[in-house]
């Protein structure tokens, strides 16, 4: 009986394992060059949902230091504002305490200056970062302190007044974890505000001042500059929450990041060393198929 040299069956079973180590490759070159196991979900297996997961994380968490990033650039706009209404109020001491000696010169003298006080701690309060208003409240659009009206009168070193703000009694606050939100907002109606601009508007409109006035505005200015001090306290520490927040959500977020590489990425050294050994196994299919494809049953029985 004679043995068959080739069959069409064995021939084609061999271009179908041909095939198959080919389409390996493909795929392994795509890991080799992009560094990742799946250009999709689908190629991830019983991991897909943890790499799912595991991004959303990362995407959540870079989302919260954005908005740390924002909050706390505005909370920096605050204090510096509120560092430069500090010196403001400690200069117009300096004046007062000058003018207990009821001299008229030191008086006029601090009379034209509140003038000019009024206006910058106006400005001052008018601050805007990113084209915000930050001392407004939820109303970040408008101006939240208007002068046009309240500078005039003397008004009343006793009574509050805070018929400048134009702004709302929201105070601003940003999410910077899931179960933590932080209030950093200030709004210029704020009482350590509130006494300044009353004791500057007093001050400013007035013609002349007596030794009561002058010892009873000091008493004011020693108040509003005690409470501007807290107010700066309070920022630094909404800007070290946000910053300590912030910190954390990137320290998860690399973690994050590096678990889901470790179940997306390839190691490329290994792919290449089984990419040259699948490219000798095809050459040597094909070379064997080539070879088999080449014989008939007259050439064997030559």
């Amino acid at each position: 009986m004679m043995m068959r040299v080739a069959t069409f069956a064995l021939s084609d079973q061999m271009i179908a394992a041909a095939l198959r180590t080919q389409s390996i490759m493909a795929n392994e070159q795509i890991q080799e060059s992009s560094g990742v196991k799946s250009q999709d979900f689908a190629g991830y297996g019983a991991d897909t949902q943890s790499v799912i997961n595991l991004q959303v994380s990362v995407t959540r968490a870079q989302s919260y230091i954005d908005a740390s990033t924002l909050a706390d650039s505005k909370v920096q706009a605050m204090y510096s504002a509120v560092g430069s209404m500090t010196t403001l109020i400690t200069n117009l001491r300096s004046q007062l305490s000058a003018a207990t000696t009821g001299s008229s010169a030191s008086t006029a003298s601090l009379i034209s200056s509140a003038q000019d006080m009024l206006q910058e701690m106006g400005s001052l309060l008018n601050t805007q970062y990113d084209g915000e208003y930050v001392f407004g409240g939820a109303d970040v659009t408008t101006a939240p302190v208007d002068l046009s009206s309240f500078s005039t009168g003397t008004g009343s070193l006793t009574t509050a007044d805070t018929s400048y703000y134009q702004g709302d009694a929201e105070i601003a606050s940003v999410k910077v974890a899931d179960n933590q939100t932080v209030d950093y907002g200030v709004t210029a109606d704020n009482s350590a505000f509130e006494q300044t601009m009353r004791l500057l508007k007093f001050i400013a409109n007035s013609t002349s001042l007596s030794s009561a006035d002058i010892s009873q505005a000091l008493d004011l200015a020693s108040s509003a500059l005690d409470a501007t001090s807290t107010v700066q306290a309070q920022l630094s520490s909404a800007s070290s929450q946000i910053e300590a927040a912030s910190s954390r959500q990137t320290d998860y977020k690399n973690y994050a990041s590096t678990l889901a590489s470790d179940l997306t990425s390839v190691d490329v050294a290994a792919v290449t060393a089984q990419l040259s050994t699948y490219q000798a196994q095809l050459t040597a299919s094909y070379s064997a198929i080539s070879k088999i494809q080449s014989l008939n049953l007259a050439d064997y029985l030559r």
